[in-house]
């Protein structure tokens, strides 16, 4: 941007820098949450294209499907697998991504005494969040409320 408007390129420097502080308080305030939690694991009743969070951040993690998997319905032993895992560890959130059905993340959840939450990957908003004016700071502090329920 600074080649092509070349008049913008203080304000254009100043953006990246302050932005760069917001994500760098994010990265701060996420390994806060993980070295404060009382669990190093989450579960996933969904897909889970978060392997580079829970890398980063020195989580372990459990989904109902790989990565951004097609499947649509998970094998019944990786559902008792999950309610096992959420039940003798009390872990007492099962994630859901956003945009996705529930259902399964539900099913989980209830079987094992957790609850659900959605944990955004970022990937997608609504069209409410879009015309609320939604970033991705926004979402991710979303994320910090969460995951601090989720590892407490």
């Amino acid at each position: 941007l600074v080649e092509i408007f070349p008049e913008d390129r203080a304000s254009f420097e100043q953006n990246a820098a302050d932005y760069t502080v917001k994500l760098d308080e994010l990265d701060n305030k996420f390994q806060r949450i993980v070295d404060n939690g009382k669990r190093k694991t989450i579960v996933f009743g969904d897909r889970f294209p978060l392997r580079y969070f829970a890398d980063e951040y020195g989580l372990d993690y459990y989904a109902a499907f790989p990565g951004c998997s097609e499947q649509n319905e998970a094998s019944s032993a990786t559902v008792a697998f999950l309610v096992d895992k959420v039940k003798s560890e009390e872990i007492p959130v099962v994630f859901k991504i956003e945009m996705s059905s529930s259902k399964l993340a539900q099913t989980i959840a209830n079987e094992a005494g957790a609850k659900v939450l959605t944990f955004h990957s970022a990937h997608n908003i609504s069209v409410d969040d879009f015309n609320a004016g939604a970033t991705y700071v926004d979402i991710m502090e979303q994320n910090l409320t969460v995951l601090e329920e989720a590892l407490q």
